[in-house]
């Protein structure tokens, strides 16, 4: 199975073909959607802290090893830590915008957005062995709640959907992608206490670590499995025939692309890239803040600030690497959305300069280091693990970098 590293990741139907995005309407849209994060962030710093409806982070925390309702919560909130929202009610959001955009993709609907799941069919077999690992590693390491948080979350986001995107739809390929992908949570614990809590580095540096290495350890271990066969690769003269239409670039035309190309980063992650369920997770952590400021994001209140920085360094993302997305192309503009933008946001509270630093480096690096590191993988590997490693090592140098500065 061969995957192009400019072209759509692996299950993706290309999309109608689309001539070299234009810098002033690209500029426009990425101005346009982050002056409206800005406003937003700006309505929401000025919601005052309380609870008006939910508990802070520390008094949730600390309920879960022994409450049967916050543990329920958390396993919900694992389902947007890797945005640094960690919010049950954000994750909830999530899954009713992902079901909203696979019904209307389904029925073939003309505001359905981009396919999720990369047009693959797949979203139903990701979300079970996705959801699947969240709860083994949850059943796995639980117990060690007690002690405080724990990256329970990580398989959510690596080995089960990729396994499901490169083996396909089956169930056998569903508990073996969710049973293999446990390993990460350990592994990105033995990280966490040997390496980046020693070194002071964010945790989303061993996270990430631990995502690249589990994963590629993962997809080695299933050339041993006699059950797990990559499918027939469809044809191209097929897959294309769904480019028969070639959009005409306009001003207008490339900023609304460049809106809707900036919200579909936020659920990248997640390997939906979706704009239905961007905008529900979106709206999940706007209510989350409303009904209590001190809940997401791990009771920083930093969450407003996390979520413009991430429209940012989408932003900027963008506008660099648009030449990528010709053709019904792809670009790996999403990275620092889920990693070197709210590491330093977190890492350097309130400061402007640190916020502004961190996504426009996150920007510009992520995708230098990701695509040499995709390209060199083997067929059989998602090209997802390039894009990991990005993130481990960009925010490994970049967040103490903007420390220094501010």
């Amino acid at each position: 199975m061969t995957i192009p590293l400019d072209g759509p990741p692996p299950g993706r139907t290309r999309p109608a073909e689309r001539e070299e995005l234009a810098l002033p309407g690209v500029l426009l849209g990425g101005a346009a959607v982050v002056g409206v994060f800005a406003l937003l962030t700006a309505a929401l710093g000025a919601v005052p802290a309380g609870d008006r409806g939910l508990p802070d982070y520390a008094t949730w925390l600390a309920a879960v090893p022994d409450g049967l309702a916050a543990r329920v919560q958390w396993v919900l909130g694992d389902i947007t830590e890797p945005q640094f929202y960690k919010s049950w009610v954000a994750s909830l959001g999530l899954l009713v915008g992902g079901a909203v955009g696979w019904w209307a993709h389904r029925t073939r609907k003309r505001w359905a957005g981009e396919p999720i799941a990369y047009g693959s069919g797949l979203w139903p077999w990701m979300l079970g062995a996705a959801g699947l690992s969240l709860v083994l590693s949850n059943l796995a390491v639980g117990d060690r709640l007690a002690e405080g948080w724990q990256p329970t979350f990580v398989p959510f986001v690596c080995v089960a959907p990729a396994v499901v995107l490169v083996y396909g739809r089956g169930w056998s390929t569903l508990v073996t992608g969710a049973v293999l992908g446990v390993v990460t949570t350990p592994l990105a614990m033995v990280l966490i206490a040997h390496v980046t809590g020693p070194l002071e580095l964010p945790a989303v540096v061993a996270n990430t670590a631990s995502m690249s290495i589990g994963t590629a350890a993962v997809f080695l271990l299933c050339r041993l499995l006699p059950w797990m066969r990559l499918p027939v690769a469809e044809p191209d003269s097929q897959v294309e025939t769904e480019a028969a239409e070639r959009r005409v670039p306009t001003v207008l035309g490339d900023a609304v692309w460049t809106v809707r190309r900036v919200v579909t980063d936020f659920t990248e992650t997640q390997f939906w890239a979706n704009e239905w369920a961007s905008l529900g997770l979106i709206a999940g952590a706007v209510v989350t803040t409303l009904l209590n400021p001190d809940l997401g994001s791990y009771g920083s209140g930093l969450l407003p600030r996390i979520m413009l920085a991430q429209a940012l360094t989408s932003a900027v993302g963008v506008v660099l690497w648009r030449h990528l997305y010709r053709g019904g192309g792809w670009a790996p503009t999403y990275i620092s959305v889920v990693s070197v933008a709210p590491a330093t946001v977190l890492a350097h509270g309130d400061s402007p300069l640190a916020l502004v630093l961190g996504a426009v480096a996150g920007a510009v690096l992520c995708p230098l280091v990701a695509r040499p590191v995709s390209r060199a993988l083997p067929e059989d590997f998602h090209p997802f693990i390039g894009n990991t490693v990005a993130m481990a090592v960009v925010t490994s140098l970049v967040v103490p970098t903007v420390g220094l500065l501010v």
